[in-house]
């Protein structure tokens, strides 16, 4: 039963990073984005666009300091603020800040210069909206990250462990991007977590940026490396005379085909011997690691991980925000860029995605090559509303292409037939007196995201 909360119709978008050092400028969903503001400029409903945080990436922005910032992003998106300054005549805008562009809130200035465009910014770490006969809790969700968390509200010195990854990585990142074989490196600020940044520069090194005859003259080798570990093994039973059968058979095997046969067998020889003295040189490199690990891990020395759990954090705020107050039924939250949604505690937990290329790490079936990562758009809002059954919650897809094939090489695109992603979005649920509707999972807890 619809109460007497607010009438509007929702829509919660959150973590555009749009702004940054130079490649970092390119917006590339800003079609999209300028269409979504267009429907809802037309619309006919009674709406509220909410953006729930990290709608720009001022951390990324080095050269200039404070409220400038807010200059050069209506110098570089003139069309894209002018649509807001359209937009919000007819709907209402409302912006949160999340931990990118954190200095919104550190700057009063910034309130009356976004209101010239007719956005709302709302200068706290959350804001609520009673939805019919319900709560939504929105928050950008950095405060519960501890590398991320702000303790200060509001104070323009605010340095978390996140700040200096932004600016000294993905700043520079930006910088350097065009200097690539291809523009590849400005999609570091899509990694995340941000531990698994070592294991995509290798990818892309190895794909991207290595010179394609010594890629194509390793490729080979490393896929051949498991079963060279193999006969490595054999190898050294048969130099120690203790088993000679399997050498003895492969060498008559070859011999009958002559030039070739020979030809095979000097290369699985080179094969073998650099793989066995790998593993020779591997094997104690590897307990040594182990040990000094072990070690660190007793001194606590690293306390403090990169890596955040994308979704029990939120689930024990929203826990508490829940029988805190017992009118929220929703909990909304974005900044680890995984659109998921799951009933908590008889209430949702709502995670509104990212509007940046989303990474799907694909493994090599065998041998050592490195990993792919395949690049995918999920752009999407959450419309919520209230309906004669309670507060619905729905995913609305916006659509935009695929990455172009050019962003892989031709490797990668071997080496992913058949295990190219196709990731899915939640769909709609209703909050009543209990839970009903679904909610489907299919981006939650996925190991093949980069998120």
């Amino acid at each position: 039963m619809v109460g007497d909360g607010d009438d509007r119709v929702h829509y919660v978008i959150s973590d555009l990073h749009i702004g940054g050092d130079e490649q970092l400028e390119e917006v590339e969903f800003l079609d999209e984005l300028l269409d979504f503001l267009r429907r809802l400029e037309a619309t006919d409903e009674n709406a509220e666009l909410i953006i729930n945080g990290d709608a720009f990436g001022l951390w990324e922005f080095t050269a200039v300091e404070g409220p400038r910032k807010f200059d050069v992003l209506v110098e570089t998106y003139p069309t894209l603020f002018e649509q807001f300054r359209a937009t919000g005549r007819h709907v209402d805008i409302t912006l949160l800040p999340g931990n990118h562009d954190h200095e919104l809130a550190a700057y009063d200035e910034y309130v009356d210069r976004f209101a010239t465009y007719n956005i709302d910014l709302v200068q706290a770490e959350s804001l609520t909206r009673a939805v019919g006969d319900h709560v939504v809790h929105f928050e950008h969700g950095h405060q519960r990250d501890p590398n991320n968390r702000i303790d200060e509200w509001g104070d323009p010195n605010a340095t978390p462990l996140g700040y200096y990854y932004n600016t000294l990585v993905t700043s520079r990142a930006g910088q350097l991007s065009d200097r690539g074989r291809y523009n590849w490196l400005k999609d570091v600020q899509a990694v995340t977590p941000t531990e698994r940044m070592p294991v995509w520069l290798l990818s892309k090194y190895f794909y991207r940026e290595m010179h394609p005859l010594l890629r194509y003259a390793l490729v080979p080798f490393l896929l051949l490396f498991n079963i060279s570990a193999l006969l490595a093994v054999v190898a050294g039973l048969d130099l120690l005379g203790i088993w000679s059968a399997p050498v003895t058979a492969t060498t008559a095997f070859l011999g009958q085909f002559g030039a070739a046969g020979t030809a095979v067998w000097f290369l699985l020889t080179v094969n073998v011997a650099i793989t066995g003295l790998l593993l020779l040189v591997g094997i104690p490199l590897y307990f040594l690691r182990r040990d000094i690990r072990q070690t660190i891990n007793r001194f606590g020395l690293f306390e403090t991980v990169l890596t955040v759990d994308a979704e029990e954090p939120y689930a024990d705020a929203a826990r508490e925000i829940f029988r805190e107050e017992p009118r929220t039924a929703v909990y909304c939250y974005g900044h680890t860029h995984r659109p998921t949604m799951r009933s908590v505690d008889g209430g949702l937990l709502v995670n509104t995605g990212t509007w940046l290329k989303r990474l799907h790490r694909r493994d090599g079936a065998i041998g050592l090559l490195p990993p792919v990562f395949y690049p995918s758009y999920q752009l999407c809002t959450v419309r919520m509303e209230a309906v004669p059954e309670g507060l619905a919650v729905e995913y609305e897809p916006i659509q935009k292409p695929s990455p172009s094939p050019d962003e892989l090489t031709l490797t990668e695109r071997v080496l992913t037939l058949g295990r190219t992603p196709d990731p899915e979005l939640p769909g709609r649920a209703v909050v009543a007196d209990e839970l009903s509707g679904t909610t489907p999972d299919a981006a939650e807890n996925d190991p093949e995201y980069v998120q």
